[in-house]
């Protein structure tokens, strides 16, 4: 756990959930597994503050437990969900390209509340988007459900482990939460009949305290627990990441190749994603039989033309597809780690390229080509004069994207009689860069909240002006009153209010654009961990 995780992990808990919360999170992930007592006494909080973190923390999946053997529970923080809120965004977005605004919906929803039940998901989602309809339209709870069924069974959603029925007698320290692997996806029966409701004028809200209250009593004594009680639900984020290892793969082969075997590429993937686990070396083996039928239907190629593209793929030297038999036309798989592998390569190249200029990048992807190389031969291959080539090297050397390696002639290491060898380790730059892009993350989430604290009166502002509006234009003002209300904001303060948004909207992009960079390295450094 590096410092610049530490920095982020405790910006990203500040952000979302405030200081509280933020300081036990931070400690956690400082110390390691901690009991209550010893939280409570370290932080300097009120044990019931503590208590309240910690439901917050666990209802989001950012903390776990476990009982001791002496008896007590120790809370044991999860860094590496919490570096997830990071990409909060672009699973929000990916729900909202396959599934439309409904699957955007139920994944904000449960992202937002950490794990919920499909009822309570189905309501909150179909009341949200009434609210954006026009007067008379809703939302029927059937459409919600159906879009969450399809989530549920492309696995982008899951059940949360649930606490088994305890037997007679004193009750654990800690209840073990246990889900058996077919219920993960398994979606309740739910018969959920109405449409979603819009939110009350003001006038309808003024009922006395006295009557409201009658009613909620009333409502609560007829009312009856939803039939899905106790089955909650999550966001599958490995499967997300599935999904972005996959389109990053697709996106690499169309680049290389064109479109067609991009698309071949993709069915493959597509016809395997349920199937393969998402730390897999490779998919499971397909038939060109089964991709030829697969195929979407406005690519009408033939099956002769797609054998040809599948030996092609097979054979190109990247190695993304393999051949793995001859059955049923050939059976092919798609390799995921040397996917990954090329990937990751591809970023550092980039990297190298727009830091040092294109004559370093020609070394370094002469490095990565021949593995090993002298000096004088980095000079020859790459045909760049030896004092500029040495320049480079030295420069590259320094920001530990080379490394050299030494292979003594004599046991005395002496200099003149030791070969020096220039060579890239693509982990361990991996591992460099992904800490670099860490900093970067905290950096501008740290310049993002600067530049919206200096102009945090004028945003105060802003705020209530268009409040007053808002109401005034329920109300039905006269377009002079509306005008006389926006020129409470001068010209120069509108002016400020534009560059703050465009400022943030671009450190928001550049955080979204890191975190791709971050995936990649993330991606290729855990398949060399799972790598047999």
């Amino acid at each position: 756990m590096t410092q610049a995780e530490m920095k982020l992990c405790s910006l990203l808990l500040r952000e979302h959930f405030g200081e509280i919360v933020e300081k036990i999170g931070t400690y956690l992930i400082r110390t390691g597994g901690q009991p209550l007592r010893a939280i409570a006494g370290e932080t300097g909080l009120v044990l019931d503050q503590v208590k309240k973190a910690l439901c917050v923390l666990i209802q989001h999946n950012l903390v776990t437990y476990r009982p001791q053997k002496r008896g007590f529970v120790e809370y044991e923080a999860r860094c590496g969900r919490v570096l997830r809120i990071l990409r909060y965004p672009r699973y929000i977005y990916t729900a909202k390209t396959l599934y439309g605004d409904t699957g955007e919906l139920v994944v904000e929803e449960l992202l937002l509340n950490g794990q919920m039940t499909m009822s309570a998901v189905v309501r909150k989602v179909a009341d949200r988007l009434t609210e954006t309809m026009e007067d008379g339209k809703a939302m029927d709870y059937a459409d919600v459900s159906g879009t969450f069924v399809r989530l549920a069974d492309t696995h982008f959603v899951q059940r949360c482990p649930a606490a088994p029925e305890s037997p007679e007698g004193p009750p654990p320290p800690a209840p073990a939460l246990v889900l058996s692997e077919k219920d993960m996806y398994a979606v309740p029966r739910l018969s959920l009949v109405g449409r979603g409701k819009r939110r009350r004028s003001c006038d309808e809200e003024e009922e006395s305290g006295e009557r409201r209250a009658k009613r909620q009593k009333q409502d609560g004594e007829s009312s009856e627990p939803p039939p899905d009680d106790g089955i909650y639900w999550q966001v599958n984020i490995d499967r997300f990441h599935q999904h972005f290892r996959d389109q990053g793969i697709v996106g690499a082969v169309a680049n290389r190749m064109d479109q067609t075997s991009s698309e071949i590429v993709r069915t493959m993937l597509r016809m395997s994603e349920v199937t393969t686990s998402s730390g897999a070396p490779y998919t499971q083996p397909l038939s060109s039989n089964e991709i030829f039928r697969s195929l979407p239907a406005g690519y009408n190629i033939a099956k002769q033309v797609l054998d040809q593209y599948l030996t092609l793929l097979a054979d190109d030297p990247l190695e993304f597809v393999g051949k793995s038999g001859d059955s049923g036309g050939g059976m092919y798989t798609v390799n995921l780690h040397k996917a990954l592998a090329s990937l990751a390569t591809a970023t550092l190249e980039s990297i190298v390229e727009e830091r040092f200029g294109s004559r370093c990048a020609r070394i370094f992807r002469l490095l990565l080509r021949k593995k090993h190389l002298e000096q004088k031969q980095v000079e020859d291959f790459a045909m760049i004069p030896a004092k500029e080539a040495k320049e480079m090297l030295y420069k590259m050397l320094s920001e530990n994207f080379v490394s050299l390696q030494e292979i003594p002639k004599t046991p005395d290491h002496a200099p003149s009689r030791t070969f020096y060898l220039y060579t890239v380790n693509v982990a361990s730059s991996a591992r460099m860069l992904l800490h670099r892009c860490y900093k970067s993350v905290a950096n501008l989430m740290e310049r993002r909240q600067y530049e919206t604290k200096e102009s945090k009166r004028l945003l105060e502002k802003s705020q209530r002006v268009e409040a007053i509006l808002a109401s005034m234009q329920a109300t039905g003002a006269e377009e002079a009153q509306l005008q006389e209300i926006e020129e409470m904001i001068t010209a120069p303060e509108r002016q400020q209010l534009e560059t703050l948004k465009r400022n943030v909207n671009k450190l928001d992009a550049s955080e979204n654009q890191v975190d791709e960079t971050i995936f990649v390295l993330e991606s290729f450094i855990e398949s060399t961990l799972k790598k047999p």
